[in-house]
């Protein structure tokens, strides 16, 4: 059994980590809140043993195997280096840091620790994308030319907070909704992007100079262009993806969410033919997937590598909507 400590006591963790770790066969044994009060109400609610403050002290706990991380992205890079010295597993929120530099160094250090080293970059642990990835790979389209993702939503009033009032905590749309398309297009299309351009709005939620809304478009290696719409401030829209190919085309709807849910249609000269999929908790599926890459066996549904080119494409978005030039996108990962 895998023991986990919490470093934050999230909301994410509590709706949907904790309950993933203990049905894949881990168990939480610590929570870390610099809130004295939050982490012993926490740790009640959750059935959590040990209620901590101090970072130390989770991460020298002799008990603990692994940690997940879901604090505010400015404190990500600090607080994985120091689990991952002390030779803990790291499963980490993304972005996985604020700058490129900051999330190569973690990806590094666990690397040269000899510790696994996850993103939680749930979508592409969905079934739906598992079945848009399977039916390009077999040629159900031909060759893939464009690509366009809906993930414009409504950010509910207990998650707004930091997200759309502190810069310095890595806040605004593009770090929190673009770098999870970002990861799926990488995912489904089995290929990088290359470049990017966007404009982004403030509509009204953003503060502080954030950002609640943007649109662009990346283009991938193989010459694959996707559109995206990402934003915070749309109550009534659904969320999509599609690709579409020289043979034919998948159209996905009611995918971009942390639920088993949405509807995959593959259309072509044939006609229109529903996909089936695995309705599985995609929390569930990622970390069985975690907790296998620790026992030795295979890797992470999402690498720390894979948090590296979400965030190269997330920085690039932003720079992209700022100066009104095409940027391009590159991890600079180490080998």
């Amino acid at each position: 059994m895998t023991n986990w400590g919490l470093i934050g006591a999230s909301t994410i963790a509590r709706e949907w980590v904790i309950g993933a770790i203990r049905a894949t066969g881990g168990e939480v044994v610590s929570v870390m809140s610099s809130n004295a009060e939050r982490a012993n109400s926490y740790a009640e609610a959750n059935g959590i043993p040990k209620p901590l403050t101090s970072l130390e002290a989770l991460v020298g706990d002799p008990d603990i195997d692994a940690v997940y991380i879901s604090t505010t992205n400015e404190l990500h890079r600090d607080q994985a280096l120091a689990a991952i010295a002390a030779g803990k597993h790291v499963y980490c929120e993304k972005p996985l840091a604020l700058s490129l530099a900051d999330a190569r160094a973690m990806v590094d250090a666990a690397r040269a620790k000899g510790v696994q080293f996850g993103t939680n970059h749930h979508l592409r642990n969905a079934g739906s994308h598992g079945a848009m990835r399977d039916a390009i790979a077999s040629g159900a389209i031909g060759k893939p030319l464009a690509a366009r993702v809906f993930h414009a939503v409504y950010l509910p009033p207990h998650l707004q907070g930091w997200r759309l009032d502190k810069p310095d905590a890595g806040g605004g749309v593009i770090l929190d909704i673009t770098v999870h398309d970002a990861d799926t297009l990488r995912f489904v299309l089995g290929d990088d992007p290359v470049e990017a351009i966007a404009m982004s709005q403030s509509a009204g939620m953003g503060q502080s100079g954030l950002e609640d809304g943007v649109m662009g478009v990346m283009r991938f290696k193989s010459g694959v262009i996707a559109q995206f719409h990402d934003a915070f401030s749309t109550k009534y829209a659904e969320t999509g993806f599609e690709v579409h190919g020289t043979e034919g085309s998948l159209i996905a709807r009611n995918v971009m969410t942390q639920k088993p849910v949405g509807s995959v249609v593959l259309r072509n000269a044939d006609g229109e033919r529903q996909l089936t999929f695995s309705d599985r908790n995609l929390y569930e599926t990622a970390l069985e997937k975690f907790h296998a890459a620790i026992a030795g066996n295979g890797k992470p549904a999402a690498s720390g590598e894979d948090g590296v080119w979400s965030l190269a494409t997330g920085l690039a978005v932003a720079e992209a909507a700022r100066s009104g030039r095409t940027i391009g996108i590159e991890p600079g990962l180490s080998v």
